[in-house]
């Protein structure tokens, strides 16, 4: 394998600086390098980055590590502790945090789809084990106490609605829009939000740290409740900057279109989001306006008491970086129980009679919906709120109508305040917190101020959700749910897996003469690496070996080594059994050779408890080392005679086995196959895991069918999606992105699995993601 070019210790460019987006997380002062990291000699353009350095003694990391880590990405160390478990540098150049939770799964999960989970293995180096979760998997990950999340909510909390026929339906005392506005009808000044109320509900306001560069649109005359309204609406795309404006419309009162306009993004567009905005390539292709002359444009158009009228209008002024002061947000005009939303299609058809963003449609009309938006205020400010509270919203369609309807949830009232919560660490700086699941999952978050919700149908429909969210927010959580292994395909998973790594980690050497020295070819194999057990097999015409490796790079070396060698002048073969769950062995053994884990990672057999010393004393022979991770014996507590060094880079590592392989150190090694976490899985299997000859391990009737039928819903087949649909969803966020995938394991009656968290951060110069063939 040829050496890759080395990527540390570059010159930054003359004069470049480095990139900002708006939802930075707030600045802190830079933390110290790790000790060996040498190769930071040179200058270079300081990047947020992770280090190993401390993952060698720290194969499982608790829910209250993973949330330290957390806690110190949104703030630094001026405010909270530094992580214990592992280094994250320069955290003031980090630009916001995403997670990724695969509710349902679990390191067994990972390891037995490991080729069909391609994106995340090569994509995130820092691999470690999680703990099987608690009941609230989500609270402890991000500090907060039960008190703060709601799980096994009553249906009706949940998002599951009261019938028309309900006594609830009836009661307009409670509704929220009669509770805000009475009974009586209202001017339009009332339906305006307040400064307080666009504050919480993210708009963009004159002085706000995220919203230096924004426009306003000077719109500061006397409002009184005959001032013009105006519907507005705007698409968007995803650029590598994040969602940005590809058309705007505005809609006056009397039903004209004054403004309709395509804007071209500045930035690369990765995705046009067709689905929602009905932009194409093609479509934007001719057009020459920007952003700058639409907000010129509109500002033009405007009058000084000019009343904006839209359906989620925060993320509408956002896309054209403007302010203004006048606002009214139908999403919100027509509120319901826990601060939850209608979607603009289901009260167009609710309350308008009207059918829009119809499906046989690409994408979505912006100047229906602008028009829509204005059509529902002009409503509501005729009829008054009782006549909404006597629709009764909730009866008018089915329960899964109104689960697709509610969007946004928002629990008006306060949240409990604890000092070690996410929530908190977010709220000191002003940032939203932005949580996104399906409605099937009772867990969610209770937090008006800085919490956004989202709940969704299905996977699919939190995938597009998340698309068009999450460069939005510095902190977002995405959680998609998929059914756990049943108890019994459980058990059976963990025993194959189990004797799968036991087979691949196992040799067959021979024909040796029957004169052979069996204390020189233990040797001989013990020089590769541990030997759990080694017997002489003779039920062959001249005499085998059968070893059995303590790990896998030893039982790989010896074949690289010894496979097709003269050994006391007979030519032996070296080879693993051959067996159902060995057959993909040698697929498999390049794919984990390729794991960005293992990459920068070599295995050395042969060192002496002298070796780390000796290590130190050279160490300008091996630079970018960062870590040594020598294995002790669980018993006697000696240090084995094997370690593992992990790099910064793969030109490092694979200079450094050239060296330690080499005729000064005489050791033998090769590149890591077994990530840290699971080598300590691995090295802890009981001897009797180990499977007689001939024994045939026979998956359940039910995988068996399913593997036939390749079922979209078997997990090999979910697998393999879902590790692309992340990709994409990797793709789009922007540099400087802390992305945390986490398999959380599960509990039940029957046994718990323990979790699996993967982690790294996107840079803009060093961002290899693997292609994917999307």
């Amino acid at each position: 394998m040829e050496p890759e070019q080395e990527k540390t210790g570059r010159l930054p460019r003359k004069g470049r600086k480095r990139r900002r987006v708006p939802n930075r997380l707030i600045r802190a002062p830079g933390v110290r390098r790790a000790r060996w990291d040498l190769e930071d000699r040179q200058p270079e353009a300081k990047r947020a980055r992770l280090s190993t350095i401390l993952f060698a003694e720290n194969c499982e990391v608790t829910h209250g590590q993973l949330c330290e880590l957390l806690k110190y990405a949104v703030l630094g160390k001026s405010n909270v502790p530094k992580p214990r478990w592992c280094q994250l540098f320069h955290q003031n150049h980090l630009n916001s945090v995403v997670v990724f939770i695969l509710q349902g799964m679990s390191q067994l999960h990972f390891y037995r789809f490991y080729l069909e989970f391609g994106f995340l293995r090569k994509a995130f180096k820092h691999k470690f084990r999680l703990p099987p979760p608690s009941s609230n998997f989500l609270a402890d990950i991000i500090g907060l106490q039960n008190k703060e999340t709601a799980g096994d909510l009553p249906k009706t909390i949940e998002g599951s609605l009261p019938s028309a026929n309900s006594k609830a339906s009836v009661n307009l005392q409670n509704d929220p829009i009669i509770q805000k506005y009475g009974f009586k009808k209202v001017g339009m000044i009332r339906c305006l939000l307040t400064k307080e109320e666009m504050k919480t509900f993210h708009f963009p306001l004159q002085g706000s740290p995220d919203c230096e560069n924004f426009i306003p649109t000077k719109c500061n005359g006397s409002i009184t409740d005959n001032s013009p309204l105006f519907g507005l609406d705007c698409e968007m795309c995803l650029t590598l900057r994040g969602r940005e404006l590809t058309r705007i419309s505005l809609v006056a009162e009397g039903g004209c279109c004054l403004m309709d306009e395509l804007v071209k993004p500045d930035d690369k567009i990765v995705d046009y989001v067709t689905s929602f905005s009905g932009i194409t390539k093609k479509i934007l292709n001719p057009v020459t306006t920007k952003l700058k002359d639409v907000q010129r444009q509109l500002k033009a158009l405007l009058p000084p008491d000019a009343v904006l009228v839209g359906h989620s209008l925060d993320q509408d002024l956002r896309a054209l970086k403007m302010i203004h002061p006048y606002v009214i947000d139908t999403s919100l005009l027509y509120v319901r129980e826990q601060g939850r939303r209608f979607k603009l299609k289901f009260l167009a058809k609710a309350i308008l009679g009207k059918d829009i963003q119809c499906s046989n449609r690409a994408g979505h009309d912006a100047t229906e919906d602008a028009a829509t938006a204005l059509e529902l205020a002009r409503y509501f400010l005729k009829y008054g709120p009782k006549k909404i509270a006597e629709l009764n919203l909730e009866g008018l369609a089915s329960p899964q109508e109104l689960q697709a309807a509610g969007q946004d949830p928002r629990n008006t009232r306060e949240v409990v305040q604890h000092p070690n919560s996410i929530l908190e660490c977010l709220d000191s700086v002003g940032k939203k917190l932005f949580f996104l699941t399906r409605e099937t999952d009772h867990t969610e978050i209770r937090s008006s101020g800085n919490c956004r919700t989202v709940k969704c149908l299905s996977n699919k429909e939190v995938f597009e959700q998340a698309r068009m969210e999450i460069p939005l927010f510095p902190f977002s959580i995405v959680q998609f749910s998929f059914e756990p292994f049943s108890p019994l395909l459980t058990e059976e998973m963990n025993k194959r897996m189990r004797i799968k790594w036991t087979e691949m980690s196992t040799v067959y050497a021979g024909p040796f003469s029957k004169n052979c020295n069996l204390r020189a070819l233990k040797r001989l194999f013990k020089s590769f690496g541990p030997i759990r057990s080694m017997t002489l097999v003779l039920e062959t015409h001249q005499p085998h070996l059968y070893i059995r490796y303590e790990v896998l790079e030893a039982a790989q070396l010896a074949i690289e080594s010894l496979n097709g060698v003269l050994v006391e002048g007979i030519c032996i073969k070296v080879q693993r059994p051959v067996t159902e769950l060995t057959l993909d062995c040698d697929t498999l053994v390049n794919e984990l050779e390729r794991d960005s884990e293992n990459r920068d990672t070599i295995y050395l057999s042969g060192v002496h408890d002298t070796f780390k010393q000796h290590l130190l004393q050279q160490s300008n022979l091996f630079l970018g080392l960062e870590a040594v991770i020598l294995p002790k014996d669980l018993k006697s507590g000696k240090q084995k005679k094997y370690c593992f060094l992990k790099f910064k880079t793969f030109a490092s590592a694979q200079r450094a086995l050239h060296i330690l392989t080499g005729k000064d150190w005489k050791l033998k090694g090769r590149h890591a196959l077994t990530p840290r976490h699971l080598h300590a899985w691995l090295r802890g299997l009981p001897p009797e895991s180990r499977r007689p000859p001939g024994l045939r391990v026979i998956p359940p009737p039910s995988e068996q069918e399913a593997l036939q039928t390749l079922r979209a819903d078997h997990p090999k087949i979910a697998a393999w999606r879902w590790s692309r649909k992340i990709g994409r969803l990797y793709q789009s966020l922007g540099p400087g992105t802390l992305c945390l995938i986490l398999l959380p394991g599960t509990n039940s009656t029957h046994g718990s699995l323990s979790g699996l968290g993967l982690m790294g951060i996107k840079d803009e110069e060093e961002s290899v993601v693997p292609s994917m063939g999307l």
